[in-house]
């Protein structure tokens, strides 16, 4: 069953599947459909504010550095061809797009070489067909129109061609342009000869009408071929780019800015500077990064982690632009501009990241350094042999089977085999919260066979919150939580924080603390409203009074979690329970990664019995606490010792020993920046179900580059032969050069197309 098609709503950014019920808007002559009516009637106020309303990459200046996708050590500044490899050069700068010169040269020589090749062919497979066309068309006449039309097919529809095979024999730098300029020059020129001066030519060249046989049709084939080719992988590399494109429409282009006064106007987002305030409306993207100042709304953050799900936010929050507001109003102030913002900094990354090399790739290009001499080596082996023991005319079989060998070799085919596996795989990893660093990450992690997580911050909430608030008999709830929050409002430990912000009541009465006492290790103690308070573990209630036949709780246990006892004036008043909570979806994501073989155990600084009743909760048996930063690290050499293949994910400082000492390091975007530098992939949402996602992606990345790298030898390693004359003996075909130049452009085009399944790969499990 096909998937159901999806739109983008214009206004807010969401994405819609339609359904008769799903508001929608007919505008010249282009449906629109719209997450809620409200999106839709903003959209009828005003289209056209919301058809140009995205950001779209700007056209390259004068100065763009460009480089290769196959290369990407070779740049320099403006368009241009790779001296290696003779592929249009692409702009470094993810947010410069390719003004579609390349792509435009080739359509205009492509229509050109398409309406001259074709009375060519036809002209040259006429007599083939029907005998009689030789009585009206002679032979000799045939060929001086053949010549005609196909010499500005070679001499302007091919120039490109030409001038980077001749480049590529200067620079001794041989590539598919060296073959393919070769191949044409030799079917081009022998037919010129053969028709302006056939004399010249001996026995061996004639077939049985006595004619010097001529190639026209072949070198005009071939060039429309390639033609074909380049324009259809030059339309699929801007594909590959889909993704930087599609993050850099989420930043819209205007914003409303609010002047110091409380008046309010529209401005482009460009124009926005760090301290300016901005009003966010509902159903808007947030147009930069920034702090909110007054209001509160659910924010749309799928953009940054990949999942679909509101996160609140309030007064002192931090948004990101190009995130979706929800239904509330709120002005922020401006923290972030530029290439300073979270979604420019993603682009960078993506974009480097894509332009890095993987280490398999390292074997195409060794096997591409020797390819294009052997295929030049198989031609004139091909030529001789046909010449010595081929049946007549052996030289005119010869030369076939040379310009076949020549054009159906294709060594781009394994130059792209794998960057455009990466440059896909790292684009959609991007749009799902997952940021890769470099490619050699991505190709580590689909190794990977183990995963270290840390337990703090990565497999919990990294916060204590109130999990349990028993009062006592005879005592009202409101009124006790307003005197503990009272009364912890002057501690700093990060458990009076937890009570305060889970225990506050919205419409609770504010009172005030007198004789404010902290404990160490034990609790606070003050005087609110005229009562005394006390919060604290069990040995402060002993200390007062309060704690009857309480056990001793010790500080330690107090500091990662334990019970919270409560007493007015010396009774005791409620019991808390704080703990450490796993994150919504940790356990769920343990699992599957389990599923797929991967071992998963926890690496962590906590006591053993936190550690442990954290690991049955997410369903992991091995357990590792009580570790310093060193000896995380440590513990993570020890797994590569025995074979392992280890990926460490982690969110703070003293996580960065073991994401650098692991083959992957991967970094919860909520963490800390040093853990994020020394990780090769980030987790921009935070969570483990980002974690399955990259391992899905990554092993997904090696199966499409295995594909790409078998299906570009076994062309090539059958191809070869097959064009020198292989199969003549079984099946007495000689392959045509024009049937070889259509088979190398598929090649490119194929191995293209398969990286670009990617885009559509499933989310599920990550499978072996």
């Amino acid at each position: 069953m096909s998937e159901p098609t999806t739109f983008r709503d214009p206004v807010c950014g969401m994405t819609v599947t339609p359904t008769e019920s799903t508001p929608h808007v007919r505008h010249d002559g282009e449906d629109f459909f719209f997450c809620c009516e409200h999106c839709a009637s903003r959209f009828r106020d005003d289209p056209s504010r919301y058809l140009g309303a995205q950001a779209t990459p700007q056209p390259a200046p004068a100065d763009a550095v460009y480089t290769c996708p196959m290369h990407p050590e070779v740049r320099q500044v403006g368009p241009g061809d790779c001296p290696d490899c003779g592929m249009a050069l692409e702009p470094v700068d993810a947010s410069v797009e390719d003004d579609g010169g390349e792509l435009a040269s080739m359509s205009r020589r492509l229509l050109v070489s398409s309406l001259l090749t074709a009375p060519v062919f036809i002209l040259a497979m006429g007599p083939m067909i029907a005998s009689s066309i030789r009585e009206v068309l002679p032979e000799q006449l045939s060929a001086w129109i053949q010549l005609a039309l196909t010499t500005p097919v070679v001499v302007w529809c091919a120039w490109p061609f030409l001038v980077r095979g001749v480049r590529s024999i200067r620079s001794r730098r041989l590539n598919m342009w060296t073959l393919i300029s070769i191949g044409v020059s030799v079917a081009y020129c022998q037919s010129a000869l053969a028709t302006i001066a056939p004399g010249l030519f001996p026995d061996s060249f004639r077939g049985a009408s006595g004619a010097v046989n001529v190639y026209f049709e072949s070198a005009a084939m071939i060039v429309t071929l390639v033609l074909v080719g380049q324009v259809l992988e030059l339309r699929a590399r801007r594909l590959t780019g889909g993704a930087i494109r599609g993050l850099l429409e989420l930043a819209p282009e205007r914003a409303i800015r609010v002047d110091a006064d409380g008046g309010h106007e529209e401005v482009l987002t460009s124009d926005l500077h760090p301290g300016d305030i901005v009003r966010v409306r509902s159903g808007e993207r947030v147009p930069i990064d920034g702090e909110v100042l007054d209001g509160a709304s659910d924010i749309d953050t799928s953009m940054l982690t990949g999942e679909a799900f509101a996160v609140s936010v309030g007064v002192g929050d931090e948004v990101v632009g190009g995130t979706v507001n929800g239904a509330g109003t709120f002005t922020m102030r401006v923290t972030s501009v530029g290439e300073e913002t979270v979604l420019s900094q993603i682009v960078q990354v993506v974009a480097e990241a894509q332009r890095s090399r993987a280490p398999v790739q390292e074997l195409a290009d060794r096997v591409a350094a020797v390819f294009v001499p052997l295929v030049l080596l198989a031609a004139v082996v091909a030529l001789v042999t046909w010449a010595l023991v081929g049946p007549s005319p052996r030289l005119a079989h010869g030369v076939m089977a040379a310009v076949s060998t020549l054009i159906i070799a294709c060594p781009c085919a394994l130059g792209l085999a794998t960057p455009m596996s990466i440059m896909v795989a790292t684009g959609r990893g991007a749009r799902e919260g997952v940021l890769v660093r470099d490619a050699a990450s991505l190709e580590r992690l689909a190794r990977v066979d183990t995963i270290a997580i840390d337990k703090t911050g990565t497999l919990t909430k990294g916060q204590p919150e109130v999990s349990r608030f028993v009062i006592s008999h005879g005592f009202a709830e409101n009124r006790i939580r307003d005197l503990v929050v009272a009364t912890e409002r002057g501690s700093e430990h990060p458990l009076a924080t937890a009570i305060c912000r889970d225990l506050r009541q919205p419409d609770g009465t504010t009172l005030n603390a007198d004789d404010f006492e902290s404990i160490p290790g034990r609790g606070v103690r003050a005087r609110v409203d005229g009562v005394e308070v006390a919060v604290g573990n069990a040995a402060l209630m002993q200390e007062i009074g309060a704690g009857g036949s309480m056990s001793q709780a010790s500080p330690q246990e107090a500091s990662v979690g334990a019970d919270v006892f409560v007493s007015v004036a010396g009774e005791l008043a409620a019991t808390m329970e704080i703990r450490d909570t796993l994150k919504v979806n940790a356990a769920e994501s343990i699992r599957v990664l389990q599923s797929t073989g991967l071992q998963v155990i926890m690496l962590t600084g906590d006591r053993a019995e936190s550690a442990r009743a954290i690991g049955d909760a997410a369903g992991i048996d091995e357990v590792s606490s009580g570790l310093l930063p060193t000896e995380k690290a440590d513990r993570i050499r020890e797994l590569k010792r025995a074979g392992r293949v280890v990926a460490m994910a982690g969110d703070g400082v003293n996580d960065a020993p073991a994401l650098a000492a692991a083959d992957v390091g991967i970094a919860m975007g909520t963490g800390a920046g040093v853990a994020i530098e020394s990780a090769g992939v980030t987790l921009m949402g935070g969570d483990l179900g980002g974690l399955v996602r990259a391992v899905s992606l990554a092993r997904a990345t090696r199966r499409n580059v295995r594909e790409n790298l078998l299906f570009a030898f076994l062309y090539n390693g059958l191809g070869v032969p097959i064009a020198a004359g292989a199969l003549y003996p079984v099946t007495g075909v000689l392959l045509s050069p024009m049937i070889a130049a259509g088979a190398m452009s598929l090649s490119s085009v194929s191995v293209i197309s398969n990286a670009l399944r990617l885009r559509r790969a499933p989310r599920g499990s990550p499978a072996a």
